[in-house]
């Protein structure tokens, strides 16, 4: 189960773009900083409901969350912090904070908006290796 501690990204299951990036972070994650979940699964679900308890359906898979610190956090901002976890240089494009986040959510929501059609999508979620199993929720 998951720990207060824990960072725990929450993606888009079936986006090759979400799964391709999970697959860059768990490569460039050499502090094993991070637990993963598709938003399809019972894990996210129940992780959401606890941030958000008024909602009692999420079927929106159109952003990706960060949960660091007991924080969630959503679109690009949860992308910059977890390139502020990973070594240099991707460390560096942190620093892409100090532009507005309208800015930077409105360039996010146009690639989540098309993400599918410029990258396409499996049927099913990932299944991970029996090496990252310990890596997913």
């Amino acid at each position: 189960m998951r720990n207060k501690t824990d960072n725990i990204i929450l993606f888009d299951g079936i986006c090759n773009l979400c799964n391709s990036s999970i697959q860059f972070i768990i490569k460039k994650d050499k502090k094993n900083l991070f637990k993963f979940a598709s938003l399809q699964s019972d894990a996210a679900k129940n992780i959401l409901l606890h941030y958000f308890p008024k909602k009692n359906k999420f079927n929106n898979f159109d952003t990706i969350y960060l949960i660091k610190n007991d924080t969630i956090l959503t679109e690009s901002t949860a992308i910059l912090h977890i390139l502020k976890e990973l070594r240099s240089p991707y460390k560096l494009l942190f620093y892409f904070i100090i532009i507005p986040k309208f800015i930077r959510d409105s360039i996010y929501k146009i690639i989540s908006k098309n993400r599918y059609k410029w990258f396409g999508k499996k049927d099913n979620c990932m299944i991970p290796t029996k090496e990252l199993k310990s890596k997913f929720l």
